[in-house]
């Protein structure tokens, strides 16, 4: 076997075999942009027609018209006047007083003898009461009117003194409800709802044997404060 020649100085030190590639050194890019310059749209501002031309447009295809101040006024005064019309048709009877319902009320003798049945109302002039409810009664009036008569007796006039005791009338107003043949049904006195005068007036109309409110009192005016006078007219009601 060979014999390994000795190295004085020892065994030589194992050197790596690998080497470290060197960098490649920086090249310049060689790629070339086209030299052109970007362009952008151009925008134009349209100018404002001269006003001596004149637009055509045509029915329905321009904007929606909006009302101005004269239209909005129109419009108010419109329906102010429909209100105050609404208003008026619901107090047309506003102005009715008891001296229109003295004129348009049926002799008390001539309602005694027509067959039909007769609502007598005691008043007086001075009634407050009385007045209130005269609108009311208007509106039951013209109701019936034909069906039911309709009587009004002025307790100031002495000529009613034996009907104020007939009917015992102590306030007004009194109502007194009377069938076809002349007998009291029953009577309302002073300030009720409408609907006890007009329940009692259509059980009447329809021939009932008795009335819905045959004793009913409200606030009333007292028959005591009479102003006494004689009327010369003997047909006269008032």
């Amino acid at each position: 076997m060979a014999r390994v020649a000795s190295n004085p100085v020892g065994f030589h030190r194992f050197r790596p075999c690998f080497q470290t590639p060197p960098l490649p050194r920086y090249v310049k890019p060689s790629i070339h942009f086209p030299n052109h310059h970007r362009r952008f749209p151009t925008v134009s501002c349209q100018q404002t027609p001269s006003t001596t031309e004149k637009s055509v447009v045509e029915p329905g295809s321009g904007p929606p018209e909006f009302p101005n101040k004269n239209t909005n006024r129109q419009v108010a005064v419109v329906s102010t006047l429909a209100a105050l019309a609404l208003f008026l048709s619901a107090r047309l009877d506003f102005g009715v007083s008891l001296k229109d319902l003295s004129v348009a009320a049926l002799p008390y003798e001539e309602a005694l003898s027509n067959g039909k049945p007769t609502v007598v109302e005691f008043y007086a002039d001075w009634c407050e009461v009385c007045r209130e409810l005269a609108p009311d009664v208007y509106k039951v009036e013209q109701k019936y009117k034909g069906r039911v008569n309709f009587v009004m007796l002025n307790v100031d006039n002495t000529k009613w003194e034996q009907e104020l005791d007939e009917f015992g009338v102590e306030g007004i107003p009194h109502f007194a409800f009377l069938d076809k043949a002349g007998n009291e049904e029953g009577n309302v006195v002073g300030r009720l709802p409408e609907k006890y005068l007009l329940e009692n007036v259509d059980a009447l109309a329809r021939g009932e044997a008795s009335i819905p409110h045959a004793r009913v009192v409200g606030q009333f005016s007292s028959a005591e404060a009479r102003k006494v006078h004689q009327v010369s007219d003997a047909r006269s009601h008032g």
